[in-house]
């Protein structure tokens, strides 16, 4: 799909097979290839959440975020991991993001109902530094004292 700036043409389950891979996943769980991911678990973002969809995107640094916060988030000092995954049903936008947070898309973020399969992992990536990561949680930390950290799910 074709972007031009100031354009966002928005994703939805019936146009979703224009977007092209590679897609991915970060995460802070271990996963080998083969593996599927299944909505309906916990979110790697608010404890006692479940989950109604899986999130990934087309782009490795928001990969990373995604990894890098869901380690944090567990306590872990490890960086987190991501995944290469194939949606195995349609998706849409991430609605968490999409026009919420950033006009258009472009952390390029989805979210579908369906599995997603690893395919393998996507080992060479740069995370953010310490301090974005510490930044992004102070900033999380603040939203969920305000209750403004709602996940549309």
């Amino acid at each position: 799909m074709i972007e031009h700036p100031g354009a966002h043409t928005p994703v939805t389950v019936d146009n979703c097979t224009q977007v092209e891979g590679p897609f991915y996943h970060g995460t802070k769980a271990v996963l080998e290839a083969g593996a599927e991911l299944v909505p309906g678990r916990g979110s790697n973002f608010q404890q006692g959440r479940i989950s109604n969809h899986l999130y990934f995107t087309t782009l490795v640094e928001t990969a990373a975020w995604g990894a890098q916060l869901a380690a944090a988030l567990a306590g872990s000092s490890e960086r987190g991991h991501i995944y290469v995954v194939e949606p195995a049903g349609p998706f849409e936008d991430d609605p968490n993001v999409t026009n919420k947070r950033f006009p258009g898309n472009p952390t390029r973020s989805y979210r579908t109902r369906h599995t997603l399969r690893v395919v393998a992992e996507h080992e060479a990536w740069e995370g953010h530094s310490p301090e974005a990561v510490r930044t992004m949680l102070d900033h999380l930390a603040q939203l969920r004292e305000q209750g403004l950290d709602v996940i549309e799910d």
